[in-house]
């Protein structure tokens, strides 16, 4: 994969890929604001935002913006993070202007209407409500809150009912001046266009957006403190997570941490969490392990859902396989065939354009390069079993693990 870079005068960046084997064109805007840089007072506010983009422009009411590409069979869409927030497009590959175009309208144009906003307040209670019919969706919630107590890490990204409500149009607006600032926004494009034509979009349209740097950052470490709890809530199974902090995304052994949790358990079905509990003795259906990564912080954790009476059993074989990671180095047979099945998973993930497009525009924001595959390879491979083992001894130590658990 061969990707361009580039960067305006106003401090946008770009990137751009070339690829002739399709028929669409994906891009979209990543930018670094996210529920951590919320104050107490504004829980929910990047949500909020990101939802209240599509509700009208400068030039555009919320029907013209949610038609503009529907009526062609293209697609709009957008997500936010702790850390970052997303607008990304995807069309036939003759729509790429209506598509960036319309992606740049909402990003650096969205007039937040007052109508508009109060109509998504009552949308954003009942995606709220709909995460309390969710048991390993609230105790993901509630295990991050315990783990970074009073910390914006430790919030959720919806804000609660009586939050939402509260929040006031003049906040969104001081929210976006203070967040969306020229020099912290990615552009990326991946699609069955010249770079030529790329390129007149970014100067005929980027690059006429005024710059804007950011001042300061609110983004500080979370304290954090161990727990081990148990609630009766109203569910069939018993949920449970266990887990604790890590490394974050700029930190060295980072790597190490991917493939450390793709071994434990990650999504293939032959990782030792899967095949040691779900396979060897159908404790439960579903058990996996998770690495997210914070730009100077990492979470890691193991949830499974099971019948109340296996429970203890599940922690005892969890252990047993953390332990094993950490007290004895994998055989160089199993390290390279972890790592080649790490990175299969990565080149499957490229097929997806629209994800590539996004991973392009991540890796631009937060390392202001982007790897080709070949580069990702070499860092997999150049993992030794004992930088995993001494990564599996930290995180996976008895000290460092907290549990939180649902019961019925």
């Amino acid at each position: 994969m061969e990707c361009e870079v580039f960067r305006l005068d106003n401090g946008l960046r770009i990137a751009f890929h070339e690829d002739r084997s399709i028929h669409t064109i994906h891009c979209g805007f990543m930018i670094n604001a996210g529920s951590r840089d919320e104050t107490q007072d504004e829980h929910g506010l990047a949500h909020l935002i990101e939802h209240g983009l599509f509700k009208g422009t400068e030039k555009r009411k919320a029907f013209h913006v949610l038609s503009r590409l529907d009526s062609v069979g293209g697609e709009i869409n957008a997500y936010t993070t702790k850390e970052e927030t997303c607008i990304y497009a995807s069309a036939l590959k003759e729509h790429f202007l209506r598509a960036a175009e319309l992606t740049m309208d909402i990003v650096f144009a969205a007039s937040f209407p007052q109508k508009e906003l109060n109509k998504e307040v009552g949308v954003i209670k009942d995606e709220i409500n709909g995460y309390k019919d969710a048991p390993d969706e609230m105790l993901m919630d509630e295990f991050e809150e315990r783990l970074f107590p009073g910390h914006a890490l430790g919030r959720n990204i919806l804000g609660t009912e009586k939050g939402v409500s509260n929040l006031q149009r003049d906040q969104l607006l001081n929210f976006v001046e203070r967040m969306y600032s020229t020099d912290e926004i990615v552009f990326a494009c991946v699609g069955n266009i010249s770079k030529k034509r790329f390129l007149t979009f970014c100067e005929n349209a980027l690059s006429k957006i005024p710059m804007r740097k950011r001042l300061n950052s609110t983004r500080g470490l979370p304290s954090t403190d161990s727990f081990d709890v148990e609630l009766k809530k109203t569910v069939h199974q018993t949920h449970t997570i266990i887990g604790g902090t890590t490394v974050g995304m700029n930190h060295d052994d980072s790597k190490s941490m991917t493939l450390l949790n793709n071994v434990l358990g990650g999504p293939a079905l032959n990782s030792q969490l899967n095949l040691n509990i779900r396979e060897r003795f159908g404790y439960c259906y579903y058990i996996e392990s998770g690495y997210t990564a914070y730009s100077d912080i990492g979470l890691f954790q193991v949830y499974f859902g099971t019948d109340p009476q296996h429970q203890q059993k599940i922690l005892k074989l969890v252990r047993k396989e953390m332990d094993k990671l950490s007290s004895g180095k994998m055989s160089d047979r199993a390290l390279n065939a972890s790592k080649k099945q790490l990175l299969g998973q990565i080149a499957l993930g490229q097929e997806q354009r629209s994800s590539l497009m996004i991973s392009i525009a991540k890796s631009l924001l937060h390392f202001n390069k982007v790897d080709a595959y070949s580069q990702l390879d070499e860092k997999v491979m150049s993992i030794t079993a004992e930088s995993l083992r001494e990564t599996a001894e930290s995180v996976f130590a008895p000290s460092n693990m907290s549990r939180l658990a649902y019961i019925p």
